[in-house]
C-alpha cells in the first residue's frame, strides 16, 4: 500500500488553465505584447512561471528584462484571479478524502511559484492535511529535479521510495517521479495528452480520480468491477 502519495497541483488537482491564460494574456498585452490563444496554454505551463513566460513571449521578445517584466505583472494580478476560474477536476475532493481516512500522507509539489502555490491549495482544500506543499521557491530547482519530492518524503518521515507514488498530468511530471525513484502515475484528464504520459513509462495512467485511488491502495479489482457495470 502507498504510505505518501504527492500530487503535482495545475492539471492534476486543480483546472487551473483558464485563469493562468486569462492573467498571463493581461501580463502580455501589459506589457506591449500580443495575446496567445487560450489553447496554446496547455503545452506552456507546468515548467515554472518563468519558463511560461519565455515560451509566450514572441520569439524575439524572450529576453530576461522582459520575463522580469511580465513577472512583476502577472503575480499580483494573478493573485486576485487565481480562483476565478479555477475548479477542482470532478472526483478529487472525494479521493483526497478516500485516501487521508486510509492513512495515506498526503502532499503537493508544484512548479507553480509558492504564495500562488498554497494560495489555491488552501482555497480549495481547506480540510485537508497536507504533509507539504511546496512550489516553485528562489534557489531551490523546479522539477524534473528530484530534489521536491526528496524534500517531502524527509518531511512525512517516509524512507522507503516503493511506498511513495508520484501524480502528475505532464512529462515534467513523469520525468520527477523517475528521477526521484518512485512509482510515477500520468493522470489523462489534465492538460497534456495520454502520448506524452507514456514515452516516458509511468507505473500506471489514470483516467479517473475513483482509478487513481484503486490503485494507490491496491484496490485494482473494485476499478474493474466497477468498469463493467
Amino acid at each position: 500500500m502507498t504510505k505518501l502519495a504527492i500530487f503535482d497541483l495545475d492539471g492534476t488537482l486543480l483546472n487551473t488553465i483558464e485563469d493562468l491564460a486569462e492573467s498571463c494574456n493581461h501580463a502580455l498585452t501589459t506589457c506591449g505584447f500580443p495575446a496567445r490563444d487560450r489553447k496554446e496554454y496547455n503545452m506552456m505551463v507546468g515548467r515554472g512561471i518563468y519558463n511560461l513566460f519565455r515560451a509566450a513571449l514572441p520569439p524575439q521578445a524572450r529576453t530576461e528584462e522582459n520575463v522580469r517584466r511580465m513577472a512583476e505583472v502577472f503575480i499580483p494580478y494573478y493573485d486576485i484571479h487565481k480562483c476565478d476560474l479555477t475548479r477542482p477536476y470532478d472526483g478529487i475532493v472525494a479521493m483526497l478524502d478516500k485516501l487521508a481516512e486510509a492513512g495515506v500522507k498526503l502532499a503537493v509539489a508544484s512548479n507553480k511559484y509558492q504564495e500562488g502555490a498554497e494560495g489555491v491549495v488552501t482555497h480549495y482544500f481547506p480540510e485537508v492535511a497536507f504533509v507539504k506543499v511546496l512550489g516553485q521557491r528562489e534557489g531551490k530547482p523546479i522539477k524534473p529535479s528530484p530534489e521536491i519530492v526528496e524534500e517531502i518524503m524527509e518531511a512525512a518521515g517516509v524512507t522507503d521510495k516503493e511506498e511513495v507514488a508520484y501524480i502528475g498530468d505532464s512529462d515534467v511530471d513523469m520525468m520527477t517521479g523517475a528521477n526521484a525513484g518512485v512509482r510515477t502515475i500520468g493522470v489523462t484528464w489534465g492538460f497534456r495528452s495520454r502520448e506524452e504520459l507514456l514515452a516516458h513509462k509511468p507505473w500506471r495512467t489514470v483516467d479517473t480520480p475513483q482509478e487513481l485511488s484503486g490503485y494507490l491502495l491496491g484496490n485494482t479489482q473494485v476499478i474493474f468491477e466497477d468498469s463493467e457495470k
